[in-house]
């Protein structure tokens, strides 16, 4: 096939297909590759970003716990589900910028999870940002989230850090294919 795209987990190779055809980019392998070069940056960027904001990875974020987490998907895409108050959670929505079939963005403060979110599992909304998300990639908690508006305010660095990381790896990958 190709230099990245066999770097990418196997269960991920199919998703990075499908989107490929919604992208607007060349069904191409080329454009396979650049999107699977995109997409290990991405999870390298992830990984980094977590670790320096002493995040803990986990495999299930349950839907009464009360910590926030930040995910990323199968597609590439970022979840930043705030922590659980009275109102529900924030929730924010990040694409990666190349599919024509989600929004963008999507934002909604009074979030509820539909059941637990989980590693391999799509994230369902009873109330959301969006319906449901691909399936969860890496899920990741914050160690020492002090109180619930330092967590969200760590969760919401977190996402616009890796935002403008995601943005430049576009950038720089898919749009010099």
């Amino acid at each position: 096939m190709s230099e990245y795209f066999e770097q990418i987990p196997q269960n991920i190779q199919e998703h990075i297909k499908d989107i490929l055809k919604t992208s607007g980019l060349p069904d191409t392998p080329e454009s396979l590759d650049a999107m699977s070069e995109a997409w290990l940056k991405k999870k390298e960027a992830f990984e980094t970003e977590i670790e320096k904001l002493e995040m803990e990875e986990v495999d299930m974020l349950a839907v009464d716990d009360t910590h926030g987490a930040l995910v990323l998907t199968y597609s590439g895409s970022l979840v930043n589900i705030g922590p659980l108050s009275e109102s529900g959670r924030k929730v924010e929505y990040v694409s990666i910028g190349l599919r024509h079939d989600v929004p963008e963005t999507a934002a909604e403060d009074s979030s509820i999870l539909a059941g637990d979110v989980l590693v391999d599992e799509e994230i369902e909304f009873d109330k959301g940002p969006v319906k449901m998300t691909s399936a969860a990639y890496k899920i990741a908690l914050c160690k020492n989230p002090g109180n619930l508006k330092q967590e969200t305010k760590s969760l919401s660095k977190a996402t616009m850090i890796l935002t403008n990381k995601f943005t430049d790896i576009n950038k720089t990958v898919i749009s010099s294919e």
